[in-house]
This record gives C-alpha cells, sequence and structure tokens, in this order.
C-alpha cells in the first residue's frame, strides 16, 4: 500500500524491544543515526501492554540505513535490538 501524500517514508522495523521502553526512548536513541519522523510501538489490542516490536520512520533512506547497520544486533537496556527496512 502506498503512502499518500507528501515525503516518502523511510520506515526500519525494530524487534526485540524490551517491554518497559517508550516510544520516546527509542526516537531519542534512533536518533543518533539521523533524523527520526516518528516511533511507533505495537501495543496488544488486549492486553493493551507493548508486544516488544515497533517502527521507527525516518526522513531519509540514509538515516534508515545508518540505523539498520549502527543498531542491528546493538544492546538497548539490556537487549539486542533486531532491526531491517520494515516491510511495505
Amino acid at each position: 500500500m502506498a503512502h499518500m501524500g507528501g515525503s516518502p517514508r523511510f520506515s526500519v522495523y525494530v524487534g526485540n524491544i524490551p517491554y518497559q521502553t517508550t516510544e520516546d526512548d527509542l526516537g531519542n536513541f534512533f536518533s543518533q543515526a539521523g533524523h527520526v519522523t516518528n516511533v511507533r510501538l505495537v501495543i496488544d489490542r488486549e492486553t493493551g501492554r507493548p508486544k516488544g516490536f515497533g517502527f521507527c520512520e525516518f526522513a531519509d533512506e540514509q538515516s534508515a540505513q545508518n540505523a539498520i547497520s549502527q543498531f542491528n544486533g546493538a544492546d538497548f537496556n539490556g537487549r539486542s535490538l533486531r532491526v531491517n527496512m520494515a516491510n511495505r
């Protein structure tokens, strides 16, 4: 599904996120790779608790690539992150 209106989005999938992490925590961490435009943690609808993965969106493709190369396998609050391009 294409993103309508405005600029393209460069999204990375982030897995193995510690459950206590907030979107702000993740956004601040990933801002080391480039300009973060959006962060979304996936929440379980039934329990209201995080599922341990989410998406981080960047302003440009280079920032998204930086995030993948810098943070895939990186330690984040005791967990080893999985980071790769999000499927569209």
